[in-house]
């Protein structure tokens, strides 16, 4: 029997050889098909080939009666409904490496332009001025390059920059001593790497915690002199912050390929002559275009002829009656991987789940993934997914294990998440109350009861009369409605943790004032 996979925006033919080449494949290219169109037809096809032209709705998929794969030549999925992807069983694939040389080199391209003026003495010789000593500029061997993200791309520029004989200090949340080590790096936090660096390199997802992450407070830390470069997202840096940073002479110059508000053919900073950009060309070349769609045809293909997809975005199905069982788990267990990321600093190297009662019976694989994308996704944003979660975290140097106990432990069913870093092990479980949902019962050694979710606040302290009663008076003054607490002990007059449910979110001087209460040692503001 032959596949037949619909190309519906443009595509380079080497890009689709592979599925030319596949035998029972047909392949028809029609790239200019409105909505009503393609919904029309799309129930003829096994496959979907698009970039980022067609927009793959609800509607379309509803009407895609034989569709199995919907292949996305390029990173974002932004263009695919992949809810609906998945409740139609319809798996979606994407081209994460595909640009990656690509995105790599146009950074260390920018970088050096920016080191020596490439693009403004170019534009003065093009204006007839033959000007040497306006665009003196500055070398790169023996400097400091910052690189804040080291995924794919980062460890890729990192690489580059060391060729240039540079000294490269990175962070990434889940860079470890050890793959510093085997990258030559050194390693640190965000504020080591803008101490330190006299170029700074930003490689991370646009997420809540990486918005602005080079702001007004970020670049006061910086050397005087220093040098911006942002090939991977706008946002990321603070476009305010960075007007006032180079009119002030802090910030000798910026390259930019990515804005906040795209395209951004007028914004102030262009008027800069410090600044340097491009209109988001990071994986515009060639290779890379032909490269994202060979690695998705391929994907199509494998897929099509054998069931295994490489870089699925999307949960595969699972049989019907497992799914029914473990269902009602995946809320809870996202949830305990996102409280651990924020009780747990220091990079993650072991992640151990375990499953007891009636869970213990049951394939829980997709439960563990789902923890991990909770785990993950705090900080490599909302391209982790119940299926390449446990890849990212093997990418990562992340080590899984997962257990079962037929040992009930109080509870039908329980799921335990524990994390390990160099120095602390954190742990907390979880289990469903009939009628009730998802309820978190231990924290570390403490037993609780609590829900988990919304804008929470766990604070350890010490066990004395009066330490619950100062939190609720100050948050009372602030006008902080308090929705639940719940409170754990060791023993009377020992530590003790106290977990609230607020109505909002804390700010940073609601933070500052609680930890001025002599009891608390220590203060977690989360938001799952």
């Amino acid at each position: 029997m032959a596949f037949k996979v619909l190309i519906s925006d443009p595509l380079s033919e080497d890009g689709i050889q592979p599925l030319r080449e596949a035998g029972n494949v047909e392949v028809d290219v029609n790239t200019s098909l409105s909505p009503d169109e393609l919904a029309e037809i799309i129930g003829e096809y096994d496959a979907l080939l698009v970039r980022s032209q067609t927009k793959v709705t609800r509607d379309i998929i509803s009407q895609a009666t034989n569709l199995k794969i919907i292949g996305r030549a390029g990173v974002g999925v932004d263009n695919i409904d992949l809810s609906a992807a998945t409740e139609y069983g319809v798996i979606v694939v994407n081209a994460p490496d595909g640009n990656t040389n690509s995105a790599a080199e146009h950074t260390v391209a920018m970088l050096m332009s920016l080191a020596r003026k490439i693009p403004q003495a170019y534009l003065a010789l093009k204006n007839g001025k033959w000007d040497r000593k306006t665009h003196v500029g500055v070398e790169l061997k023996g400097k400091t390059l910052g690189v804040i993200g080291m995924g794919r791309i980062g460890a890729e520029v990192a690489a580059r920059a060391k060729g240039q004989r540079m000294n490269v200090i990175a962070y990434d949340p889940f860079l470890t001593k050890e793959r510093a080590d085997k990258l030559g790096v050194d390693f640190g936090s965000v504020e080591d790497v803008v101490v330190a660096a006299d170029f700074i390199t930003v490689h991370t997802p646009l997420i809540k915690e990486t918005t602005h992450l080079l702001n007004k407070d970020a670049f006061s830390k910086m050397k005087e002199g220093v040098r911006i470069i942002n090939c991977a997202r706008g946002g990321i840096i603070d476009e305010e912050a960075l007007y006032d940073a180079i009119q002030s002479g802090k910030v000798a110059g910026a390259a930019l390929d990515v804005f906040e508000e795209e395209p951004a053919t007028d914004h102030r900073l262009l008027e800069l002559p410090e600044v340097i950009a491009t209109p988001h060309l990071g994986a515009s070349t060639v290779e890379a275009q032909e490269n994202v769609a060979i690695d998705v045809s391929h994907d199509v293909v494998r897929y099509l002829t054998e069931g295994v997809a490489k870089n699925p975005v999307n949960l595969p199905s699972v049989p019907k009656e497992v799914l029914n069982k473990i269902e009602p788990y995946f809320h809870l267990s996202e949830k305990l991987g996102s409280f651990l990321t924020y009780l747990t600093s220091g990079v993650i190297e072991e992640i151990n789940i375990s499953y007891s009662g009636e869970l213990n019976e049951l394939d829980v694989a997709p439960l563990t993934r789902n923890t991990i994308k909770g785990l993950l996704k705090r900080h490599l944003g909302d391209h982790v997914n119940d299926v390449n979660a446990s890849y990212l975290a093997e990418k990562r140097g992340i080590q899984v294990k997962e257990s079962k106990s037929s040992t009930p432990k109080g509870f039908t069913n329980l799921l335990k998440v524990e994390v390990k870093t160099k120095n602390v092990t954190r742990s907390v479980a979880g289990t469903l109350l009939n009628g009730l949902g998802p309820r978190l019962v231990q924290v570390d050694a403490y037993s609780v009861d609590a829900v988990p979710e919304g804008n929470l606040v766990v604070i350890k302290h010490n066990d004395r009369p009066g330490a619950i009663g100062k939190v609720g008076t100050l948050l009372a003054q602030r006008e902080i409605n308090i929705g639940a607490m719940q409170v754990g002990r060791s023993g009377v007059g020992g530590e003790a943790i106290m977990i609230l449910s607020v109505d909002k979110n804390l700010e940073d001087a609601d933070i500052e004032a609680l930890q001025q209460i002599e009891e608390i040692e220590k203060l977690t503001a989360m938001e799952l």
